[in-house]
């Protein structure tokens, strides 16, 4: 047989070799280089890419309100704040009242 011969044979037997058999490992002790992991500072970056990227992908998902929606509630948020503004300063207004009627009364006013 030539050598040419041999390789092509060769190559065949690779080819028609089940895939779920594992390669021989080599003698020599001589495997695969593990990749060394990458420092700190770059997962850090990758974790806040990721993080953007997902953001992003979140933010496509929401449903914005209408301009109309948004003057409306707007409206609302200012409208309670205006009630509970004057409900503590009507709070407040007696609470005074009623502490300076007390120093009024024990004479400290």
């Amino acid at each position: 047989m030539s050598e040419n011969e041999k390789v092509e044979q060769a190559a065949a037997a690779k080819l028609s070799a089940p895939k779920s058999e594992k390669p021989a490992k080599k003698k020599d002790g001589a495997s695969k280089k593990k990749e060394p992991k990458p420092n700190a500072i770059v997962r850090a970056c990758r974790r806040i890419a990721r993080w953007f990227r997902e953001m992003k992908i979140e933010l496509k998902k929401v449903q914005w309100p209408t301009a109309k929606q948004t003057l409306k509630s707007t409206g609302i948020v200012i409208l309670c704040v205006i009630i509970v503004g004057i409900f503590i300063w009507c709070f407040d207004a007696v609470t005074a009242s009623v502490v300076d009627a007390l120093l009024n009364l024990f004479g400290k006013g």
